[in-house]
């Protein structure tokens, strides 16, 4: 099985050459896109890491943007265009990194090889509002002239400040879940094709809040791929303790997250998506070598006994 990992990269260049080795084999390849607000030269010696491409053009990506699906797209569609032909395409973001070696992860998706990895909840649901899709969303990466040319605009009510997305979606219904997901080359093939299709679809999204968290539910969700979904494969602290719930952003990890990273954790029932292994964790910080080293020990130590 040949594996494409894409990586959305912005604010820890050390990371991802760490995450890059930690997942590097003859079957795995990397697509990374670069923010453009990030300094291309800090990444450079990630590119040693593996089998490497970072994707041109790059775009500045914003948090709860639909810059964001735009990079997952190109991520996309740069990797389908690989002669290669990919079989599994893996979406992280380069904070993220490994809870086993990549040996076990690809014999875990050579195992379930047409199974779709992706969170997915129907809309309206906890923390996914409809009014995500139906108040207008101004751009953060707009001119602020022009900027201050829509507000005004909705103040005087030639911009609307809700729209009626049922008239954009027909009979589509909407999706939501986590941004992170594991997909076949069928299913990125369906929301590339899909994608390029409806193109009035995906300029609704525009102005949209979180999309990235919608998108492209709602297309495999509407999909004859849906029977094949099981919840997705990256955890994260959104606990209070972790100090990020309700703010848009988890916990970053430390070494106090050790016990809980090494314990072969797993998703259970009571969680919104189900259960369901868990092969990935986020985010990691730029200086985070030690957590990361005392990770790779532990799943060196368990491949050991079970040898």
């Amino acid at each position: 099985m040949k594996i494409a990992y894409l990586i959305l990269a912005h604010n820890t260049p050390a990371h991802l050459g760490r995450l890059i080795s930690a997942l590097s084999t003859s079957s795995a390849s990397f697509f990374v896109h670069v923010d453009k607000n990030s300094e291309i030269a800090d990444y450079q010696a990630a590119r040693q890491a593996g089998d490497v491409t970072f994707i041109e053009p790059r775009i500045r990506v914003y948090w709860g943007d639909f810059s964001q699906v735009q990079a997952i797209l190109m991520l996309i569609r740069a990797a389908l265009a690989d002669e290669r032909r990919f079989d599994r395409f893996v979406l992280l973001s380069g904070a993220d990194y490994p809870l086993r070696s990549a040996a076990e992860i690809e014999r875990f998706f050579a195992a379930d090889p047409d199974k779709e990895f992706m969170n997915l909840v129907p809309m309206p649901y906890e923390g996914k509002p409809i009014s995500r899709l139906i108040n207008y969303k101004l751009r953060p990466g707009t001119p602020r002239p022009l900027r201050a040319v829509q507000r005004g605009l909705m103040v005087l009510r030639l911009l609307p400040r809700e729209r009626d997305y049922k008239r954009c979606f027909g009979e589509l219904l909407p999706y939501a879940g986590s941004t992170w997901w594991a997909l076949s080359r069928e299913a990125c093939e369906y929301v590339s094709s899909f994608a390029a299709r409806e193109k009035g679809w995906v300029r609704f999204h525009e102005h949209t809040r979180c999309p990235d968290e919608s998108f492209f539910q709602t297309i495999v969700g509407n999909s004859p791929l849906r029977p094949r979904i099981a919840r997705n494969l990256t955890w994260a602290d959104w606990s209070r303790e972790g100090g990020a719930k309700g703010a848009g952003s988890p916990a970053t990890l430390g070494l106090s997250h050790m016990p809980y990273l090494v314990s072969d954790p797993s998703f259970d029932e009571k969680v919104i998506y189900g259960a369901g292994p868990i092969l990935f964790a986020r985010k990691f910080r730029n200086d985070s070598a030690e957590l990361v080293v005392s990770i790779d020990r532990h799943i060196a130590e368990r491949a050991a006994q079970r040898a």
